[in-house]
């Protein structure tokens, strides 16, 4: 799957608490949560980020609490994916437990500038940055984890294949 959109831009060791802020949590529905999304540091976040759009960030992103409703809010905002240097440990898992895209690859965490457009190649893990021209490549996502990410998260995968074991 090819997406485009345009690089937000965000630095090192961004919490889940920026990410939805604490106040928040007790909200779930994801539409819901994606209007505060990155509100205590982008006020515009919510209502100028769109569908394809992409996240860059420096090292650590999603530290903090293992709220899965950080992940959750970012990707009902339309964000495509998240592209950082480094995750923390539990953010990574809960991103592609809700079928949230993400990736390593400190090289494009360290050029992409603000609003750059991109286009990425969600199957291979391929980031073109349109302005500039170059590419950035991180470790592809193997099948089924391809397949989880299709089908919208771990839950929805499960059911699928436990539907066509019966």
């Amino acid at each position: 799957m090819i997406v485009k959109g345009k690089a937000w831009i965000l630095g090192n060791d961004v919490d889940t608490d920026v990410i939805i802020p604490a106040r928040y949590l007790n909200i779930s529905d994801p539409q819901h949560l994606a209007q505060h999304c990155l509100e205590d540091i982008d006020q515009t976040f919510a209502t100028n980020v769109a569908e394809g759009d992409l996240i860059v960030a420096g090292r650590n992103f999603g530290c903090g609490s293992s709220r899965e409703h950080a992940p959750l809010s970012l990707k009902a905002t339309g964000i495509s994916g998240i592209v950082a240097a480094s995750f923390a440990r539990i953010f990574f898992r809960n991103a592609l437990n809700i079928g949230l895209p993400i990736w390593e690859c400190p090289e494009m965490a360290a050029e992409v500038e603000a609003g750059e457009r991109v286009r990425v190649n969600i199957e291979k893990g391929e980031f073109y940055l349109l302005d500039k021209g170059t590419t950035f490549t991180a470790q592809p996502f193997p099948p089924f984890m391809q397949q989880l990410i299709k089908e919208g998260g771990l839950v929805n995968y499960v059911r699928s294949r436990l539907k066509e074991a019966n």
